[in-house]
């Protein structure tokens, strides 16, 4: 039987499908799906999740993590994707870049309708158990109804 969610927990993970991820919509403005986003990383890991298995795009401007740890430059920002220890911060543009996690969270925080349309396939595909998408339903139905 499975456990019973309180209504803050929308992120807890269920058991993947053959199909591929599951996939969870937090409805959010733009200017508030990185909010959004932070709140569904929050709850993963107070839920247990280790901090490697999350990976979190976005899609307008960057995470604050990811433009401060670019400061120091693109090898050592890398070189922390690479040791799988912490939460990993990119946009979207660079999903190509990453790795698989077990969780990637996708902020629609504004940038190219084209830009948006390329990042969710791209991180269904990187997503190994749960794919949790923030932002405006409208937005993101009408770009996944473009990118189909």
């Amino acid at each position: 039987m499975p456990a019973q969610r309180g209504p803050r927990d929308r992120t807890a993970p269920a058991a993947p499908t053959a199909a591929g991820p599951q996939i969870q919509l937090i409805p959010a403005p733009a200017d508030g799906a990185l909010d959004a986003a932070e709140e569904a990383v929050d709850l993963l890991l107070d839920s247990g999740r280790a901090p490697g298995d999350v990976l979190v795009l976005t899609t307008g401007e960057e995470h604050p993590w990811a433009a401060h740890e670019l400061s120091f430059g693109e090898k050592a920002y890398w070189a922390q994707h690479d040791a799988r220890e912490d939460v990993f911060y990119a946009a979207a543009s660079a999903a190509g870049r990453t790795t698989a996690r077990p969780v990637v969270v996708v902020a629609v925080n504004g940038g190219a309708d084209d830009d948006a349309v390329q990042a969710l396939p791209a991180a269904m595909a990187k997503a190994g158990s749960l794919l949790i998408v923030c932002g405006d339903p409208e937005r993101i139905n009408s770009l996944i109804g473009t990118g189909a």
